[in-house]
């Protein structure tokens, strides 16, 4: 159990945010199927990443360390092995799930398993899809949970639409179509996460991407390497942002944060609430980065409803700062939550009412109406988002959070931050 303190302000630069899980994940997995070595530097060194990192050397992949911060992946020329072991994901769903598309289309047998955690997790939802086009694969429970068997084969084309929003789906279907005899073509409710199909297109596939469409032509050869510095989380940065705008005389800039749209709405959402925030030194690369400021603001609470696939990650944080806003903030449209590493819906209702907040869940969302809170022993549920978003508010009226550890899940380096922030608040 972490207990803290409650603190006055928090003030600084942010420049050691821990690298984009997403991205991390990507850029170990799309590197096995390259003609050539990839060059990557800042790697997230986080349990989910390096469990990614490990199956993919597993399958082939080596891993050079050129320095520090930049290391090589080099495929094997004849490309992915078939492994001797089980491939263990441990808590990561992003990598079972994207293994799950990838291996569905590689020629040999696999297993995926992970901890307790991602086995109570659901993969039927990526399973049911793979299985539609043709792919080999088993798991417990009539294929809802892992462990997963996969016996890869050649896949025909496809024409695909899905009813979620999912870029973890949508990446599984076009790995699998990779391979595919023919043309594939997938297309979702509404744009998620588009971290692969840029990735991709990037590697040379030919992708004819419209909007939440997208039609993946046949593979005339292996994809080109790449070479990138990956940004920094915004999922990451968004708790300090958070901090900031809800303690007085606070002011923060989270340096070379990824800024794709999909994966900043939950800044653009403060900035509705009244929210000070803007982003600058915008660059280029593999995708856009630059510096966000924050300030201390006033916020008011909204209804959030539209563009839910693109806050999934956020709204535990988001829910503190509803917390602190005046009025009723409600969150609909977002029964994904309850499948995440816990049921978040209920994990953040649970602490808040604990702390006194007025909260309510229903099916698909909950309501906060912002209000004076209290000391409190909070429960992680073993989940490192729920974790560091109840950090957050136990740092301005003090309490303690159980179950602390997971947060090194994705951000082992979240505390060395706030302690860092916090002294120069001081």
């Amino acid at each position: 159990m972490k207990e803290f303190k409650p603190i006055k302000k928090i003030n600084g630069e942010i420049t050691d945010i821990a690298a984009d899980k997403s991205i991390s994940h990507r850029c170990a997995i799309f590197s096995l199927l390259a003609g050539k070595p990839c060059e990557v530097k800042n790697f997230l060194h986080a349990q989910d990443t390096l469990n990614t990192l490990k199956i993919s050397q597993n399958l082939g992949l080596e891993v050079v360390n050129k320095d520090s911060k930049t290391m090589l992946f080099i495929p094997k020329k004849e490309g992915v092995l078939e492994p001797k072991n089980v491939l263990d994901c441990g808590n990561a769903g992003t990598a079972m799930r994207l293994f799950t598309g990838l291996l569905a289309s590689t020629k040999g047998y696999f297993v995926l398993c992970g901890d307790g955690y991602l086995h109570a997790r659901p993969m039927q939802r990526v399973i049911e899809p793979l299985k539609s086009i043709g792919a080999c694969i088993f798991a417990r429970e009539d294929n809802k949970f892992a462990p997963i068997s996969i016996v890869g084969q050649k896949l025909e084309g496809f024409d695909y639409t899905s009813n979620i929003a999912s870029a973890q789906i949508k990446s599984a279907m076009l790995l699998a179509g990779l391979f595919a005899k023919d043309v594939c073509k997938f297309e979702e409710p509404f744009l998620s996460r588009d971290h692969t199909e840029k990735m991709l297109k990037n590697m040379g596939v030919n992708l004819k991407i419209e909007g939440k469409k997208i039609t993946l032509f046949p593979l005339e050869k292996k994809l080109d390497s790449f070479s990138v510095e990956i940004p920094a989380d915004p999922s990451s940065a968004f708790f300090f942002a958070v901090m900031a705008l809800i303690l007085p005389d606070s002011h923060l800039v989270l340096k070379n944060i990824l800024l794709n749209p999909t994966r900043i709405e939950a800044f653009e959402v403060l900035k509705k609430m009244g929210g000070k925030i803007t982003y600058e030194n915008i660059k280029e690369d593999l995708d856009i980065s630059g510096d966000i400021v924050v300030q201390s603001s006033s916020l008011r609470a909204i209804v959030l409803e539209e563009k839910i696939a693109w806050l999934i990650d956020e709204l535990p944080a988001l829910s503190i700062a509803m917390a602190f806003a005046e009025g009723k903030s409600v969150v609909k449209n977002a029964k994904e939550l309850r499948v995440k590493e816990t049921d978040r819906i209920k994990a953040i209702v649970s602490n808040l009412q604990k702390m006194g907040i007025e909260a309510y869940e229903f099916e698909d969302g909950f309501s906060i109406v912002g209000g004076e809170a209290k000391p409190a022993i909070l429960e992680s549920f073993g989940d490192h988002r729920i974790a560091m978003s109840f950090a957050i508010i136990c740092s301005v009226y003090g309490g303690s959070v159980r179950d602390f550890d997971c947060v090194n899940i994705s951000f082992p380096n979240f505390l060395e931050i706030l302690n860092k922030v916090v002294e120069n608040g001081n």
